[in-house]
């Protein structure tokens, strides 16, 4: 009780274990690319196919700067550092 008192959890440690394992499945779940935007999931396909930044850019109306931004946050969220991981990664080939 006291440590209800200051603060702390009523869940006893093997809830605590169940909800966290709960949520690392839920987790496991989710595809990378799922984690992707709409225009990052396009530019990843561009990735893909290979396509310079400015094949890209000129494909979806917008700068090379942004293309390359974007490709960065797509590294990101993935946790790659490259386009060959990247779709490795999108493919479950780690």
């Amino acid at each position: 009780m006291n440590e209800l008192y200051n603060g702390g959890s009523r869940m006893s440690a093997n809830i605590v274990c169940k909800l966290v394992n709960l949520f690392q499945e839920q987790q496991a779940e989710i595809t990378p690319v799922e984690k992707l935007s709409d225009r990052e999931n396009e530019l990843w396909q561009f990735l893909a196919k290979e396509l310079l930044y400015k094949e890209k850019a000129d494909k979806l109306s917008i700068s090379t700067s942004t293309v390359g931004q974007d490709i960065h946050k797509i590294y990101e969220k993935l946790h790659v550092r490259n386009r060959t991981e990247a779709i490795n990664n999108a493919f479950g080939e780690n």
